[in-house]
């Protein structure tokens, strides 16, 4: 496999015009076999590399920068940066991809567009992997992502950025300090002398605008979407995740469609699906 994808753009539609998202491609481009990977609220297409190396040689592997993130552009209206604005921009992708197959592996907010996406009547999508999500969110996680979302966007260099994504990412797991720095790297870009977070700092404003109606309503919906999928699902929770509790993760198995459900050791939210025990299931799954 090459050491680094292939970059794509695709035009989607808002309310205020045009914008691209970017994603990121690997195996053969011919291949009509294709598995999406979507990554999570702050982080970008990139976090799949070692995941897609695993994959390439059976699919085409697509790791989109969901817009506002990464390669893709912000919107004119940050409150656009919602789950409805998320999916249009995926069917638009997957349009694009003109697969046979498709499969969805998605983290934290990837797994909700995934979830999303096939509830639809006639989706594409063949199978789905949920990391670390369902439709109920613990509240104590959302405050504690919304308290460092967009608050420091700007570093010396990348290793100072590194380290501060590192202090509000204990759930990641353990990591030398250089497998840290390689996983983190793409997270940044230039910025005169300087580097800055890859995303657009508004993504946070929904997030912190969520009341407990909102929320109570937004999880029935969920729920509703979850008890309509008729596709197989693997359910990865990390066995310390603030996100996704136990008993949501239990009721999944139970509701729906089921799913199975693997208990990853040694992380919380969200697993990075970058070392071998937490790639075997997801491999197992896909094949």
């Amino acid at each position: 496999m090459p050491a680094t994808p292939r970059l794509h753009h695709v035009q989607a539609l808002s309310p205020h015009g045009l914008h691209r998202v970017a994603y990121w491609e690997w195996g053969e481009p011919g291949n009509d076999r294709v598995v999406v990977c979507a990554h999570g609220l702050t982080r970008q297409g990139r976090d799949f590399d070692a995941l897609a190396r695993q994959l390439a040689g059976r699919f085409r592997v697509v790791c989109p920068d969901v817009v506002g993130r990464g390669e893709s552009d912000w919107l004119a209206d940050p409150a656009g940066y919602a789950l409805p604005q998320y999916v249009a921009d995926m069917v638009v992708l997957l349009a694009r991809l003109n697969a046979r197959t498709i499969d969805w592996v998605g983290t934290s907010m990837g797994g909700l567009i995934g979830l999303a996406l096939a509830s639809l009547p006639g989706t594409p999508l063949q199978r789905l992997v949920l990391n670390d999500v369902g439709p109920s969110i613990e509240p104590e996680a959302l405050q504690r992502i919304a308290a460092y979302v967009g608050q420091s966007m700007r570093f010396a260099s990348v290793e100072e950025g590194a380290r501060a994504i590192h202090a509000v990412s204990g759930g990641f797991g353990s990591f030398s300090e250089a497998e840290w720095l390689a996983l983190n790297r793409p997270m940044f870009k230039p910025d005169g002398e300087a580097v800055r977070l890859h995303y657009d700092p508004a993504i946070a404003n929904n997030l912190r605008a969520i009341t407990p109606a909102f929320a109570a309503a937004g999880e029935a919906q969920l729920w509703d979407a979850w008890d309509r999928l008729k596709l197989p699902v693997l359910l990865l929770r990390g066995v310390h995740s603030d996100l996704l509790s136990a008993a949501t993760a239990t009721s999944m198995t139970l509701r729906g469609p089921r799913a199975r459900l693997v208990t990853l050791p040694d992380v919380g939210h969200a697993p990075l699906l970058d070392r071998p025990d937490q790639q075997a299931p997801v491999l197992v799954f896909l094949s």
